[in-house]
């Protein structure tokens, strides 16, 4: 699949088991993102090592502080070179579009998205917090901000592709984590969506992790997904 819409999370706490995984598969088949507790156990040195070893990374550490710090950090994710970076729309506008200059100053500018609302949340746990309206009207409501304010594409779940695409058009990216093949149990995810459905409502990226990671044989895991997307 040349489009490469399968984007790995790492979900290792040790770092030499993130690039074992990374010797198992082909940077030429998939894209690779490294989140929190992996970057905080282990560091730049394990998205250099990955950059290094020829992968499209995606920084996932969702930044979401005053915009000059915000900008700082993208600044700092740039100079890795790094795919794609995010940040946590709810930051405001004048925090996106500090992340934004930031990166497109930058040498090798990456994509810059931002999170919506986290696919782990319900229409309870948004009221829980204070805000009104179900997780869809949230993330459409972000989403055009993020679009107004300049950024490449969100992170959403699977069940706001349709609405998004009608709003923010088909170049807009599309993010989706909460993707779970056919029979995989969807653990903490509460917004799920099978591979190939998504990538039919207009998904762009698919952001799959234990499926792949803790699979015998990951390229084989990868490939039964490429199929069902296919088909």
């Amino acid at each position: 699949m040349s489009e490469r819409r399968i984007i790995v999370a790492l979900d290792h706490a040790d770092p030499d088991d993130a690039l074992d995984f990374a010797r198992r598969v082909d940077p030429g088949r998939c894209r690779l993102k490294v989140g929190k507790e992996l970057f905080t156990r282990a560091g730049p040195k394990v998205v250099e090592d990955l950059v290094g070893r020829n992968f499209s990374v995606f920084l996932d550490l969702k930044y979401h502080d005053i915009p000059n710090t915000v900008a700082g950090a993208c600044r700092a994710a740039a100079d890795l070179g790094v795919w794609m970076v995010n940040v946590h729309a709810q930051g405001g506008r004048r925090m996106i579009e500090a992340a934004r200059d930031a990166v497109a100053g930058a040498a090798q500018a990456p994509l810059l998205v931002a999170v919506t609302i986290l696919t782990s949340l319900d229409q309870d746990d948004l009221f829980e917090v204070g805000l009104s309206g179900t997780p869809l009207d949230n993330v459409v409501r972000l989403a055009k901000l993020a679009y107004d304010a300049g950024l490449a594409g969100v992170v959403c779940s699977p069940a706001e592709i349709k609405a998004l695409r009608r709003t923010l058009g088909p170049q807009f990216l599309l993010v989706t984590p909460g993707i779970r093949p056919v029979g995989v149990d969807n653990q903490d995810q509460k917004r799920v969506m099978t591979p190939g459905e998504a990538v039919a409502r207009g998904s762009s990226y698919l952001v799959i992790g234990r499926p792949i990671t803790q699979a015998k044989d990951p390229m084989a895991a990868m490939e039964a997904i490429e199929a069902e997307i296919s088909d």
